[in-house]
């Protein structure tokens, strides 16, 4: 009985597959999501309206903080999608999201290919780092047709692995990974033994510095967070009286703080009234970013945030079974076109994803935005935006208005 790995990292997803005996640059105001007019224009909406399916079965099964990455899950099912039948990989893209009457496979693989390709150009401000690996064993002889695929649309290399020797195999895997990853995310292979016959590892890493950094000697050490409305945590609440694009939507109950980088991306933090955050969590769809970032208004506010590192570590089976992604679990769906085998399916799926922000910036995601300054800043006096609850956090790469990383921070200091 053989097994193969999928599994993405930097924020990643973890899947295994076990082998069967039996037969068979936005203007402000527009904001992340517009219309389509680039090939990754034909994919950015879905993995938003994926991320958010999928958040809200995470939400559900887990109280404390959440932190993923939609680009590489949907990036990575997307890829697996060329390695199994036909019929399988409809009901994979279906699953994410995609409408393949009005979008057919390979117009969604092209849309994977420039999104991928244009988050890996380099930036002088922007560390955004995005890639795809297979490690096969040697005794493999996977399609060559496969490989050239997902070499040309993924960016996809194959290295040849000798799996028997599972504790080397493991080490070489997570060191490659902490290399790409730049030791944002050390290790994490479990479950990878002699049986393994793949891993298919994406990694991405981000890091940018703020537009306008926050001054540590301006950070208040010991204030209260309240990870709920009776419990306070004493926690570091960074602080600057700056211009942000800032607006309060009375019919999601939920103030939204929209913070530039120095590089073409942009954080979205959205903050629910006590007693809300349920609420924004099921009403919130894409529509509503779409109408965020059309309503956002430059303000100078008297900003206080928690300085925070998150991290997640999730088992996605389940959670993508609900969301319409069943049959990559069942013996039908294949893997014979990876690995060159029969009776390899997948039987696990999980994901890890790490955030931090700080004074200076954040590792892990980016997004899109455009600030405008007034002349006279002292004018008036800056409203107050206060972040001492639980909020969730989006961020963009502008050129691709691509959503990398979503999460909500309930503990800022569990990471």
């Amino acid at each position: 009985m053989g097994t193969a790995w999928l599994w993405l990292l930097g924020a990643g997803i973890l899947a295994s597959a076990r082998g069967d005996a039996s037969p068979g640059t936005p203007q402000a105001p527009r904001g992340p999501l517009s219309e389509p007019v680039n090939a990754y224009d034909r994919v950015t909406p879905t993995i938003t309206s994926f991320a958010l399916r999928l958040y809200r079965q995470l939400a559900a099964g887990a109280p404390g903080n959440i932190v993923f990455s939609p680009v590489s899950i949907s990036a990575t099912l997307a890829l697996l999608s060329l390695g199994v039948p036909a019929d399988t990989s409809a009901r994979i893209l279906e699953g994410l999201g995609f409408n393949l009457t009005e979008t057919p496979q390979a117009s969604i693989h092209q849309g994977f290919q420039s999104l991928l390709r244009t988050l890996d150009l380099p930036s002088p401000k922007l560390e955004l780092k995005v890639g795809n690996s297979l490690f096969l064993d040697k005794l493999l002889k996977p399609r060559q047709h496969f490989l050239d695929d997902v070499r040309e649309r993924y960016g996809a290399l194959a290295f040849p692995t000798d799996f028997t020797d599972s504790a080397a195999a493991r080490r070489y895997i997570d060191d490659y990974v902490r290399k790409q990853t730049y030791g944002q995310v050390a290790a994490g292979l479990q479950g990878l033994s002699q049986d393994t016959l793949a891993v298919l590892l994406n990694h991405i890493f981000f890091k940018a510095k703020w537009k306008h950094p926050f001054h540590r000697y301006q950070t208040q050490k010991q204030e209260s967070f309240f990870v709920n409305q009776r419990t306070p945590l004493r926690t570091p609440l960074m602080h600057q009286k700056e211009m942000h694009r800032f607006l309060y939507d009375p019919e999601m109950a939920c103030t939204v703080l929209q913070i530039e980088y120095s590089g073409n991306a942009l954080a979205m933090l959205v903050l629910p009234d006590p007693g809300k955050m349920e609420l924004v969590e099921a009403t919130l769809q894409p529509q509503t970013l779409r109408k965020w970032g059309q309503l956002l208004q430059p303000s100078l506010l008297d900003l206080h945030l928690p300085r925070f590192a998150i991290s997640g570590t999730y088992s996605l089976e389940e959670i993508l079974s609900h969301i319409g992604l069943t049959d990559i679990f069942k013996l039908e769906a294949d893997l014979s076109g990876v690995v060159g085998q029969p009776n390899i399916t997948i039987s696990r799926v999980s994901h890890k994803a790490a955030m931090g922000m700080s004074e200076r910036g954040t590792k892990a995601g980016a997004a899109s935005g455009l600030l405008s300054r007034p002349q006279a800043l002292n004018a008036t006096p800056a409203p107050r935006a206060h972040f001492p609850r639980p909020f969730l956090v989006l961020l963009w790469e502008a050129a691709t208005h691509s959503l990398l990383f979503l999460g909500k921070v309930a503990h800022p200091a569990a990471g």
